[in-house]
């Protein structure tokens, strides 16, 4: 059973600061190639300076990002900067956005306290594969703030999209805060404050009985927070089921929302001296029908025209432009004898597998450690690192699909490292969950 509570969050004052706008950021994993400065720069009250602090000089196991952190949250907290809610709230949250085509879509998503629960439960499910470095991060700093300010971005099933239609009609209302964020500058961000207890009880009674929620976004900061579960287990041993602790900040959307948007995650490789371009080509002819194009847009529109069939990746060298179409699926039984059907399936699947690992001779455990690979939203910075460079390749995929993401779920079966890329992401800095030990939900 899936347990939600409503809290009483820290937010922002709006009164206390010039707009909203300037202290929310992108979770704390987006920030970087310079996005850090430029959320500095906006504000002395944004967020990005607790989640993603600067390293400074002289930084030692007292003094450093996380005891910055620490006395961000209080001096905010005292200062009047942020403030605590006075009833336990459910918060609604909607962003609409437009689609390359131009037509405005909105994806809905409310933000609760949510029972942690181990996978092994089956309450929650993940869908990737983490790595170990975000998760001690992100553990230092749940220890020194005792609060999560970033939302696991989590999807539930409900067909008929009731728990929607349920804040609908309690939102009839202006939204309590609106907002565009820096980086996502097409994305328009609206938040109601639900208190209404029919409504969260009505609520709470459909969540009730859901099983296999899926982690879309967040997977290094649920695990992060089952590992302070435990920790804190262990030290407060008596502490009642509703302790903070418990409990994790989540952005709960549909799986049935019509806003639900999956981008892809490209692939950079870089530095990589063991095959050329034409050598990685030959090889892959074994397996593909390669086929050269022009220029990018050609290999992006034929792309496109694949979306919904297996095996279609791009490959940008100094050489050119080329369209992969994978033609023996058999090889992959054979290289991944373990995994499902599905699993095999996956476009990331076969680049990984097939391509990276028995092609270019890459080894997981390289990928693992994100050694010479760099994965991209955007292809533009490799499009332009592949023109400069003949040791590096970029590679473009397609979109994973909502319906590969529960098929591989629903068995158990983990998908490649970035596998999707939810689009757009949830914005830090709207609610935040306090979970020291005397807190209780």
């Amino acid at each position: 059973m899936a347990t939600i509570k409503p809290f009483r969050a820290i937010r922002y004052n709006q009164e206390k600061i010039d707009t909203i706008n300037h202290v929310i950021s992108q979770p704390y994993d987006r920030v970087r190639y310079g996005l850090q400065d430029e959320y500095y720069n906006l504000s002395d009250f944004n967020i990005t300076r607790i989640i993603k602090g600067k390293e400074l000089e002289g930084d030692n196991e007292t003094e450093n990002v996380y005891s910055r952190a620490k006395g961000y949250l209080n001096q905010w907290l005292t200062d009047g900067i942020l403030i605590r809610e006075n009833k336990p709230a459910y918060y609604v949250y909607h962003q609409i956005f437009p689609l390359p085509s131009g037509k405005k879509i909105t994806r809905k998503a409310f933000i609760c306290a949510f029972e942690l629960a181990d996978f092994d439960q089956g309450i929650v499910l993940p869908h990737e594969r983490t790595h170990a470095g975000p998760k001690i991060d992100r553990l230092n700093l749940t220890r020194a703030t005792e609060t999560y300010f970033g939302n696991i971005f989590m999807l539930y099933p409900d067909p008929d999209n009731q728990i929607d239609t349920l804040f609908d009609q309690a939102i009839n209302h202006p939204a309590d805060i609106e907002a565009k964020e820096l980086h996502e500058k097409d994305v328009l961000h609206q938040v109601w404050i639900v208190t209404d207890p029919q409504v969260i009880n009505q609520v709470n009674q459909k969540m009730a009985p859901k099983t296999n929620l899926i982690i879309a976004d967040g997977h290094h900061r649920y695990e992060t927070a089952l590992n302070y579960q435990d920790e804190m287990g262990k030290k407060y041993p008596d502490a009642p089921q509703s302790a903070g602790f418990n409990y994790r900040m989540v952005a709960l959307v549909s799986m049935s929302n019509p806003g639900l948007t999956i981008l892809p995650t490209h692939r950079l490789i870089f530095d990589y001296k063991k095959l050329s371009s034409n050598e990685i080509l030959e090889k892959a002819g074994k397996y593909f029908q390669v086929e050269q194009l022009p220029d990018r847009t050609s290999l992006e529109e034929k792309l496109a025209h694949g979306v919904n069939q297996t095996g279609r990746i791009g490959f940008v060298s100094q050489e050119g432009f080329y369209l992969l179409k994978f033609t023996k699926p058999e090889i992959m039984e054979k290289l991944a004898p373990d995994r499902v059907q599905a699993w095999r399936d996956l476009d990331v699947s076969i680049l990984h597998k097939l391509i990276l690992s028995h092609i270019m001779d890459i080894s997981e455990k390289a990928i693992d450690n994100l050694e010479n690979i760099k994965y991209l939203r955007e292809p533009d910075m490799g499009y332009d690192e592949v023109s400069k460079s003949n040791t590096s390749y970029l590679f473009i995929l397609n979109a994973t699909r909502i319906e590969q993401v529960t098929s591989c779920t629903e068995i158990g079966e983990k998908m490649p490292q970035k596998s999707t890329d939810f689009y757009p992401k949830i914005v830090t800095g709207f609610a935040m969950l306090p979970i020291g030990a005397q807190e209780s939900l």
